[in-house]
């Protein structure tokens, strides 16, 4: 990865956060009624852009998701899927071919419902193909985050 000289950040890392930064300004001219509608059409638009495999992936992640976890809304978070509780991601799905990796993931915030007596969990998932094991433990998964 590249990096400019003077800021310490790649040109994807730039791009994510000025995809952040448009998202902000977004939301705050949004009405409140129209904004959890225009968040899921918003987030719906970047999957359709995805390439595949990321797109399927993606596609079937938001239905697991909001499936499992309807009090979960959609919206976009650094231009990739995320679902939010009360404005704060609790989980979202990153295109591996966006962030220019090998595998796209699944991962989770300090606002799922994850901690437990182990004192470790896993807060980020590779994802290559969705098997039915692997829906399975997504399922699981969000369904502990929202408990």
């Amino acid at each position: 990865m590249s990096t400019e000289a003077n800021s310490g950040f790649s040109e994807s890392e730039r791009a994510a956060m000025k995809e952040r930064a448009a998202e902000l300004k977004k939301e705050a001219g949004t009405g409140r009624g129209n904004k959890a509608a225009a968040a899921e059409a918003d987030l719906l638009a970047k999957i359709a852009e995805m390439p595949e495999p990321d797109r399927s992936l993606a596609e079937r992640i938001h239905a697991i998701v909001t499936g499992n976890a309807p009090e979960l809304a959609p919206k976009l978070w650094y231009g990739q899927p995320a679902y939010a509780r009360k404005g704060k991601v609790v989980c979202f799905f990153r295109s591996g071919q966006a962030d220019q990796e090998r595998y796209s993931s699944f991962g989770v915030t300090p606002e799922a419902n994850l901690d437990d007596d182990s004192g470790i969990w896993p807060t980020a998932y590779a994802v290559s193909e969705l098997t039915e094991q692997a829906e399975d433990a997504i399922t699981e998964l969000v369904k502990k985050a929202v408990s």
